[in-house]
């Protein structure tokens, strides 16, 4: 790889001369501008606004812009004349554990390679000294007229380097978050715990750019003469009002069904407890089927007291001798009231139609006397 800086490593009062090498490469699909009706290149050309003409490389120089919009020339000599102790030099100036760096200051990384067969033995023991301390180090270096930041650590067997954004350059997080207090519920961060442990780890090697892939597909149809056909439009996402909890416990079954899950491990997006239920009572062949109770008679379209109260009872089976007997008993009883009430009704009716047959006969008698004493006068 060509390098793009060449210096040393300031680490106290060792000095380690290394190359400076991009360790990062654009893959993005670059394009040109064109004229649309003849796809002729559009080019800019670098002309003076107060001579009207365009001007080569050699007659440009570097101008400071003021607020009033003056322009103040600023030469290689000024600039070559300004204290700059880290001009070809990465001065480590500290220490520090890993996660003290806020990734929001992390920029462009770079390789740092041992420059020459002096370097390699003061290359190797920072490399091992950063490995067992688990530490990276913070330094100062220059590079395109500018002084920067870096942090140094260890990748594989190399030491790397990553330019980092000074403090003054981050910006503060005012009015960025929500403004209203919003409250999430134990529930909602259990599913969110959930769905984050469903979809688990990733190899980061098998991630890539759709995006390319597609344009690059695409450039090589038209390159054969073909025609692209663009795939349907998706969906847009966000601004629907949504169920926060059942987008949550959809995303965890989604995951888990994604990751091979299936049934019941992919149907619930929580573990739930299980009781057990007491087991059913199974009826074998040798048991006698139980006579179920006549319902009760309506009286008047409604149902008696005693009516409700034996249909309220009548889902329930009783395991207890004592109810078996009681309702045994109770029974027998109402037997016993039916056929003394028909006994009664038999007697009634017998002894009404005897009174009948007396009765006609007291009447037939008293005819006949009547019809005698008419015919003996």
């Amino acid at each position: 790889m060509r390098s793009i800086w060449n210096g040393a490593i300031s680490f106290g009062l060792v000095s380690i001369p290394i190359k400076l090498v991009n360790a990062t490469e654009n893959h993005a699909v670059s394009f040109r501008q064109i004229h649309t009706e003849d796809g002729g290149r559009i080019r800019y050309r670098k002309v003076c606004e107060l001579e009207d003409r365009e001007v080569s490389s050699d007659e440009i120089g570097k101008g400071y812009e003021d607020a009033d919009g003056s322009i103040i020339p600023i030469t290689e000599d000024d600039l070559a004349s300004l204290p700059i102790p880290t001009a070809k030099t990465i001065e480590i100036v500290s220490f520090v554990p890993a996660d003290h760096i806020d990734p929001l200051q992390i920029s462009t990384a770079y390789y740092l390679a041992a420059s020459g067969a002096p370097a390699l033995k003061p290359y190797t023991l920072l490399r091992e000294a950063l490995k067992r301390s688990r530490k990276v180090a913070i330094a100062k270096f220059a590079l395109r007229g500018r002084e920067r930041l870096g942090m140094l650590r260890v990748v594989d067997d190399v030491i790397a380097m990553h330019g980092l954004l000074w403090p003054d350059e981050i910006r503060a997080t005012d009015g960025v978050a929500p403004e209203t207090d919003v409250q999430v519920r134990e529930a909602e961060l259990d599913l969110a715990d959930a769905l984050m442990d469903t979809l688990g780890e990733v190899d980061m090697d098998a991630l890539h750019d759709d995006y390319r892939e597609a344009v690059e597909e695409m450039i090589a149809a038209k390159l054969d003469g073909g025609t692209t056909t663009a795939p349907a439009p998706a969906e847009p996402r966000g601004g629907k009002v949504i169920d926060l909890m059942a987008a949550l416990e959809s995303s965890v079954r989604a995951a888990r069904t994604a990751r091979g899950e299936t049934g019941d491990e992919a149907e619930g997006a929580t573990d739930a407890e299980v009781t057990d239920l007491p087991a059913r009572r199974t009826r074998t062949a040798s048991t006698p089927r139980k006579s179920t109770p006549a319902t009760p008679k309506q009286v008047g379209g409604k149902k008696s007291t005693a009516a409700k109260k034996t249909a309220a009872a009548a889902p329930k089976k009783s395991t207890s001798k004592k109810a078996a007997a009681k309702k045994t008993t109770a029974a027998d009883r109402s037997a016993a009231t039916k056929s003394t009430t028909t006994s009664t009704a038999k007697a009634s009716a017998r002894s009404s139609g005897t009174s009948a047959k007396k009765t006609t006969a007291k009447k037939s008698t008293s005819t006949k006397k009547t019809t005698a004493k008419r015919r003996a006068s």
